[in-house]
């Protein structure tokens, strides 16, 4: 589990983050939805320590991260899983050597051992026989799993996940969805998904927190957000809805 406790952050004058509480539950696929500009993306970065929040509290599992020194943070680091806005493969690596990339940088693992780890990882997001293949070579819905493999690697506690259906179409991006619903089931991660896609919302937002304007606009799951009179809640849905619809004409 990670706590956001009282969230303050800002930049300048701006205040961007205005005091957000939520906890992001482990087993569970916790998503952050909002306009673009509404805090979520600094949330996220706060979350994994990119920034520095002002004032509040970020803990995981107990531990006050937000509090720690940079030895200490480097530690909770290591036990994170991150899937980057599409992507972020390294294209100058194979598929084997992107998948492999974080077990060179934290582990002492031989090669036998990191080969394993990876031809596992691959199997599990139910790639196999791709690892000579470079990203250029791979269709998008793949480098998605490529990413996944990546971001399981080093068997993560807590999974951060920026975007992951950014340019996939609609049924690649219920895959993506779907896969990275299970593998937080199967191991029990803590998975924090930063989107703005609302088929993703409904297929897997276990626990969703809406930020509006900095503030915590409204939290629950996909079983509620469909029946919650929250204006501005409501705008964000239909409007997301709306761009959607269309951009499935015009394709």
């Amino acid at each position: 589990m990670i706590d956001a406790i009282d969230i303050i952050k800002s930049f300048g004058e701006k205040v961007v983050l205005k005091g957000i509480t939520f906890s992001f539950e482990r087993g569970k696929t916790n998503l952050i939805i909002g306009q673009s500009g509404s805090g979520k993306t600094v949330l996220m970065k706060c979350l994994i320590g990119l920034l520095d929040v002002d004032k509040g509290k970020v803990i995981y599992d107990d531990r006050v991260f937000s509090e720690m020194n940079e030895n200490d943070k480097k530690k909770i680091r290591q036990e994170l899983g991150m899937m980057f806005q599409g992507g972020a493969l390294f294209d100058s690596m194979n598929v084997e050597q992107n998948v492999m990339f974080p077990l060179n940088m934290f582990t002492n693992q031989i090669m036998e051992e990191k080969l394993e780890r990876v031809n596992f990882c691959l199997k599990r997001v139910n790639l196999e026989n791709v690892n000579k293949l470079y990203p250029s070579e791979i269709s998008g819905g793949m480098k998605k799993r490529v990413a996944i493999a990546r971001a399981i690697s080093m068997n993560p506690r807590y999974l951060f996940c920026d975007e992951p259906n950014s340019g996939l179409d609609p049924r690649t991006s219920i895959v993506i969805d779907n896969l990275i619903s299970e593998i937080t089931k199967e191991y029990q991660i803590t998975t924090i998904i930063n989107t703005h896609d609302m088929n993703s919302v409904m297929e897997i937002g276990d626990k969703i927190a809406f930020i509006y304007k900095g503030n915590l606009g409204w939290q629950g799951s996909n079983k509620d957000i469909l029946h919650v009179h929250n204006q501005e809640l409501e705008s964000f849905v239909y409007a997301t809805e709306l761009m959607r619809l269309l951009k499935q004409q015009n394709s």
